[in-house]
């Protein structure tokens, strides 16, 4: 039942925090200096138009749909239209064994991107949840997220560097491995302590505080590589349940809403507007290819994750956050259906996947007809 699901959230904040600690890892000092400043720029300004896209679209459909679509979900959803899914890209990406300008540049960005959506989701949902709250003032959307992001990074900071010096005394990876499980445990629990700042209601966010600890840790820590890994596979199941848990929260019966479906259809075109033209200048303005500039953007499309764990959070808005995770659920479904085909035909069509020689095609052939004859 919808109930026994909703009993299940533990879990989902528990894989939320894994999710943020695995994008710290792709902070590391040394990868962001070979990434370059095309990368930054592009990663950046991306997500942000596509913030901007989605909050314009969903805000102006708000004066026409009234209580039906408040102005704290349009804003919320205009954060997490920011995230891109960096799985389905690199699914494709290794598949095909895609090589390239493109290629080179989009899995920085991919990387950069749910950062950036990080932190564009903790400055939205301050302000969504100050709108929400009877403590509505202009000090109060300015102060919440504020305190929220610098409080969430200061935290997940000197977590990040105790973990690092608990991690010396250790000489067993399995020992240092179920310390660094525990430490996000820990982050997430004291993620949900919320407290008052000169009477404004503020707190922590989970997603920022994880992605602190892992950034800061993988930059200072001899032994995050091996460590990474290792905490990768083991929370493979728990991010299973996670999406399981996160499908199971789409009511199919919202479907037979016009107005819902109407709403997330506009969510969908404002972020792959947003998406492609955020891409297209920002990668003209730091002079990139023009077949770069043609493709980029629509090979960002891709959502699931990140944008789920965003959903988690936005529980916290009451009400509201049901029509918040059903249209990312709607969106999500529909992008990960058609994502990675268009992503498929945007490296073929750039060069990046090359088409098969003809020789590789009759050696796959020779080995087939073998295997055929072998089984008879």
């Amino acid at each position: 039942t919808l109930e026994a699901v909703e009993g299940l959230n533990l879990m989902s904040d528990v894989a939320l925090g894994f999710i943020a600690f695995a994008i710290g890892n792709e902070f590391r000092l040394s990868a962001l200096k070979k990434t370059g400043k095309q990368a930054t720029i592009v990663g950046i300004v991306q997500g942000l138009v596509a913030a901007l896209f989605v909050d314009a679209a969903l805000i102006g459909l708000h004066f026409i749909l009234g209580d039906k679509l408040p102005i704290s979900s349009a804003i919320t959803l205009g954060a997490i239209a920011t995230a891109t899914a960096p799985a389905a890209t690199l699914m494709v990406v290794r598949q095909y064994k895609a090589k390239g300008e493109l290629t080179d540049l989009l899995l920085p960005i991919v990387a950069l991107d749910d950062a950036v959506g990080l932190i564009a989701f903790a400055v939205s949902f301050g302000i969504a949840r100050a709108m929400d709250s009877a403590q509505f003032s202009v000090a109060s959307i300015l102060l919440s997220p504020l305190i929220e992001i610098v409080g969430s990074l200061l935290l997940g900071a000197i977590a990040g560097f105790v973990l690092t010096k608990l991690e010396t005394m250790f000489r067993s990876n399995s020992n240092r491995l179920s310390l660094s499980i525990a430490f996000i445990f820990l982050m997430v629990g004291l993620s949900a302590v919320e407290f008052t700042v000169a009477g404004v209601e503020c707190g922590f966010s989970p997603l920022l505080v994880c992605m602190m600890l892992g950034t800061v840790f993988c930059n200072i820590c001899p032994l995050s590589d091996d460590l990474m890994e290792r905490a990768d596979r083991w929370s493979t199941p728990m991010l299973a349940v996670f999406f399981v848990i996160s499908g199971a929260n789409l009511r199919l019966s919202v479907f037979s809403q016009g107005v819902l479906v109407f709403i997330g259809v506009v969510y969908i075109i404002a972020r792959s507007a947003g998406k492609y033209c955020g891409a297209r200048w920002s990668a003209k303005a730091v002079g990139c290819d023009h077949t770069v500039q043609k493709y980029l953007g629509i090979m960002l499309l891709p959502q699931e994750g990140v944008a789920l764990g965003m959903c988690v959070t936005a529980r916290k808005l009451g009400e509201s956050s049901n029509l918040i995770c059903n249209i990312t659920l709607f969106a999500i479904l529909i992008y990960e259906l058609f994502g990675p085909v268009i992503t498929k035909q945007a490296l073929i069509h750039s060069g990046d996947i090359q088409p098969m020689s003809e020789e590789v095609r009759n050696r796959r052939q020779i080995k087939l007809e073998k295997a055929k004859n072998e089984k008879k």
